[in-house]
């Protein structure tokens, strides 16, 4: 079993490689072996083994957060200790996403990948999509942050509401760590249990994800080709090249906080990072990125148990960045001047909205829709990105991981 776990990196790689060329092959703007219709009918099949991947991480996700967290919390032992741990946390997420931000929006200013694009391509702009249009109409930062409170658990995993299931188990865990010890344990073990079973479907879905990758892979690149990157590469390159300085952030904060050179963190780390550009999801990858935290990077259970579940909620740089740079380049294609007090707006807007968007593939596109209207760019040029999201979407996803595995580094040296 180790010896396949060992090997899963390779399997993985060697499943995106595989999954590109083939979709190239069946692609109908690159090698188009079939016809158009054709090529599409057979896409959701390639990837219906990937689909089934994740949604069984998905199925996971809600019991493995609750048990992760109640465990983390209940482990640090003394409220004290976790109230420190908070005031470090969040005041550290925030300030990386404020960070990410602001350098979207300064890179996209600088490179203004909006005068690139064609004025044929912005005249054939249509309503994006009716259902984006439909979903953002009565979304407010206001709501976003009330919707955190679980009233309802229910209504809450309809909505693919992780961040409030993040907060039912603050509550728990700190509940419980001020009960006495026959009062606690029954629970206690209830999460240990939990964990356990939620790990186990874990470690049976990992044997499936090397198929699911191909699979992922290989949809997207037969809907998307290479006319959608071509046509937007300067957009595409201002986004990956704001996502690498976010990254190179990152390296500097491990180096700084644990003298650990940058080469060795991304030895140490590159299977999560695989498995969340194949997936686009964080929370899918959330198991990984805790073992991996716990056995390659040293961190203590209370804290990774902790950090992780809690950033995979809310430490959303490489998704923040990603929003700030595609908000600018819409202004500028439809050229419209954003003043000082408007990119104030955009930022914050962006910092609370990146906090509340759930962490699975596609959301990013709501909540974009949410910050355009927030500085008065019109919601149907989003058509313009939709066919570079999901590659954007894959790479964002990865610095959101890494974003969290530095963040364990950071507070096992400050608590």
């Amino acid at each position: 079993m180790k010896r396949v776990v060992k090997k899963l990196w390779f399997q993985v790689i060697l499943g995106m490689i595989l999954g590109v060329c083939f979709g190239l092959l069946l692609s109908p703007s690159a090698f188009a072996l079939v016809d158009s219709a054709t090529a599409f009918k057979i896409a959701p099949w390639i990837a219906l083994i990937g689909n089934i991947f994740l949604a069984l991480i998905k199925m996971i996700v809600i019991p493995l957060v609750l048990s992760s967290i109640i465990l983390g919390i209940t482990s640090a032992k003394s409220v004290e200790a976790l109230r420190k741990m908070g005031l470090i946390i969040v005041p550290y997420y925030i300030s990386s996403t404020l960070f990410a931000v602001t350098l979207g929006i300064i890179i996209t200013n600088f490179i203004n990948p909006g005068s690139y694009v064609s004025k044929d391509i912005i005249n054939q702009i249509t309503v994006a999509n009716i259902q984006v249009e439909k979903e953002t109409q009565n979304i407010s930062i206001p709501d976003l942050i009330v919707d955190l409170i679980p009233v309802s658990i229910a209504k809450a995993e309809l909505s693919g509401n992780i961040l409030a299931f993040v907060i039912l188990a603050i509550f728990a865990g700190v509940a419980l760590l001020n009960l006495k010890d026959e009062e606690s344990k029954p629970l206690i073990d209830l999460a240990k249990s939990l964990q356990a079973f939620s790990m186990k479907i874990v470690e049976w879905a990992m044997k499936l994800a090397p198929y699911a990758v191909f699979g992922l892979i290989c949809s997207i690149t037969i809907k998307i080709g290479f006319d959608a990157i071509s046509s937007m590469f300067m957009y595409v390159f201002t986004v990956l090249f704001g996502l690498f300085l976010v990254l190179c952030f990152y390296l500097s904060i491990v180096y700084l906080v644990s003298k650990m050179k940058p080469m060795e963190f991304l030895e140490k780390i590159k299977e999560v990072q695989l498995m969340a550009f194949s997936t686009s999801s964080s929370a899918a990858v959330m198991p990984l990125s805790i073992k991996t935290a716990e056995e390659k990077l040293n961190i203590p259970p209370s804290i990774s148990k902790f950090v992780i579940p809690l950033g995979s909620t809310i430490n959303m740089d490489g998704t923040a960045i990603y929003q700030a740079c595609a908000a600018i380049f819409l202004a500028q294609v439809f050229a419209i001047e954003l003043s000082f007090f408007e990119l104030f707006i955009l930022a914050i807007t962006t910092v609370g909205a990146s906090i509340g968007t759930p962490s699975t593939p596609g959301v990013g596109i709501v909540v974009l829709a949410t910050i355009l209207q927030s500085i008065g760019v019109p919601i149907e040029g989003i058509a313009l990105i939709l066919g570079v999201d999901r590659i954007l979407d894959m790479c964002r996803t990865t610095v959101n991981v890494t974003g969290d595995l530095t963040a364990n580094l950071v507070m096992k040296r400050l608590v």
